[in-house]
């Protein structure tokens, strides 16, 4: 076992994929450029030096352009790690990722594999709104597409071998305050998520969440960094004699649901989490499979605290109200007994 954060791990991911299969290869704005940070939060650095130019390929400010690129390679038989700097950028490539990568298999009965990965970092981190949006929900939403989303510095190069060994188009989110709080790309207010990660092969399956802490009384879901809010809040509930069960689901596309129901079947009470706005978000799906399957289960009504229907606001201040709390998520709690 080796002491790392989740960029780091991610590198290292990425690092022996390519050792393990030449047909890996990664795609992206500035991740090998000489003198560079190794892509927007360092997740590529140095692997220039190690695989060269042809393997850890620069391309010009044209996410529609690298992620063509990408699908096209993967339809090829080659296994592309695409990034863009931001999440917010994705938008420039959907018809790319909605309607060729998750539709080729569809279309062509299964004849055509689409195995490539899209790395893509989320999460309000005082940039302004087109480089703040937590995008998970617009792309759970496209058949054909997994969405997976670490918290910890194991599943994220878990998750991710796992994604570049899947024939299916894989959507990794990382949160921007989740990378580590030192080097030159760290984020005022990030956490440092440091964990012990084996330095050997292993993967963590797409489609399985995880119990990070376990209770009786109310499950908490968070994804990303509203997990960690999700613990500060059960500490402070323990306090007040109320034990959370909080729920970190790592995959949203396949979402592990049976995990969740087994929680509330157990607790009665269901709090969701997300840094995403209200309407339309990914809580709302996770609140109606638990509404449709576990109702009988629920002992008051799901609640979900999630960010307000407006763009991430640039303030400093507007934005520490913007995203949500573990005081926030106290509060809800508080509000089923």
């Amino acid at each position: 076992m080796t002491q790392m954060g989740i960029a780091e791990a991610l590198r290292q991911a990425i690092r022996e994929e390519m050792q393990r299969d030449e047909s890996v290869f990664c795609i992206g704005e500035d991740i090998g450029i000489p003198g560079g940070f190794g892509g927007a939060f360092t997740v590529t650095l140095g692997l220039s030096k190690e695989f060269g130019h042809e393997r850890i390929l620069d391309t010009p400010i044209s996410e529609l352009g690298l992620t063509g690129i990408a699908v096209g390679a993967a339809i090829a038989g080659l296994r592309p790690i695409a990034d863009v700097q931001y999440a917010d950028f994705l938008f420039l490539a959907m018809d790319q990722l909605a309607n060729e990568a998750a539709k080729m298999t569809y279309m062509s009965g299964g004849t055509v594999k689409v195995p490539m990965v899209m790395r893509a970092p989320v999460g309000a981190t005082s940039r302004g709104s087109q480089h703040a949006q937590s995008l998970e929900a617009f792309f759970t939403h496209v058949p054909g597409l997994k969405v997976v989303a670490p918290s910890t510095a194991y599943d994220a190069k878990g998750l991710l071998k796992s994604a570049v060994r899947d024939d299916n188009p894989v959507i990794m989110f990382e949160h921007k305050l989740l990378y580590g709080s030192k080097g030159a790309r760290a984020e005022k207010g990030a956490l440092s998520p440091v964990g012990e990660v084996p330095e050997g092969d292993y993967t963590v399956p797409i489609g399985e969440g995880i119990i990070r802490r376990h209770g009786n009384d109310v499950t908490i879901v968070g994804k990303l960094l509203t997990m960690y809010r999700a613990l500060e809040a059960a500490d402070t509930l323990a306090e007040e004699g109320i034990e959370a069960e909080v729920i970190d689901p790592r995959t949203l596309a396949p979402l592990d649901k049976g995990l969740i129901l087994e929680s509330v079947k157990k607790t009665g009470r269901l709090v969701i989490v997300e840094e995403d706005n209200l309407s339309g978000g990914w809580a709302g799906e996770v609140a109606a499979i638990v509404a449709d399957e576990g109702f009988w289960w629920l002992d008051a009504p799901i609640k979900r605290v999630s960010a307000p229907d407006t763009p991430p606001p640039f303030a400093p201040v507007m934005e520490q109200f913007y995203v949500p709390s573990a005081q926030r998520v106290v509060e809800a709690v508080r509000t089923l007994f």
